[in-house]
């Protein structure tokens, strides 16, 4: 099982992976935890220009592509394959928000993305509304980084609202934590 949360900063998605996947370890699964970008070479440069200045929108979105490509194939396929239940903090949606807001077109990078990503069986949109999002990001940063505005924000929500795959379980993050895991777990028979 393929499982992914989305939503924008600040709506609880890594500590509903974290909760979600002790559910499953519960119940003796083997349950895979990862996240984009990945601790990976592409994911470690990523993470490394958001500290030490940007990259270039095309040079931003080329490694986001093939840090997802190594991630599939290393990690994603192979856990797949063998039974395991894969649980990831952020996929090509977040990209399709997050590098749509820079220019690109979501559409396209989701077509690319397709092509080599599989896609989830379940994805866990995380909602909540913008001043909560930007409150809870406050708290845990001490200061918004450029995806962390306001604008950027919306934007980003707008592209995720957007999405209306069968696979898309949007869900209202603005509860508890407790409560919001209670309300994931009602789709799996756990």
């Amino acid at each position: 099982m393929f499982i992914v949360f989305e939503g924008i900063d600040g709506t609880g998605k890594s500590t509903q992976v974290k909760l979600l996947a002790e559910a499953f370890r519960a119940k003796g699964r083997e349950v895979i935890v990862s996240k984009e970008p990945t601790d990976g070479p592409h994911g470690t440069r990523l993470r490394e220009s958001a500290v030490s200045g940007r990259l270039s929108e095309q040079e931003e979105l080329d490694l986001f592509h093939l840090d997802r490509r190594d991630h599939v194939e290393n990690l994603i396929k192979p856990a797949l394959a063998r039974g395991a239940v894969v649980i990831l903090d952020r996929y090509y949606f977040s990209t399709m928000a997050y590098q749509g807001i820079r220019g690109f077109d979501p559409a396209e990078i989701r077509r690319i993305n397709e092509k080599f990503a599989p896609p989830p069986d379940l994805v866990f949109l995380l909602e909540v509304d913008l001043d909560t999002a930007l409150s809870r990001i406050g708290v845990r940063d001490g200061q918004a980084n450029a995806f962390e505005q306001r604008d950027a924000l919306q934007k980003c929500h707008d592209v995720f609202a957007s999405l209306q795959d069968e696979f898309v379980r949007r869900i209202d993050a603005g509860k508890t934590p407790p409560e919001v895991h209670e309300e994931i777990l009602q789709h799996f028979d756990l």
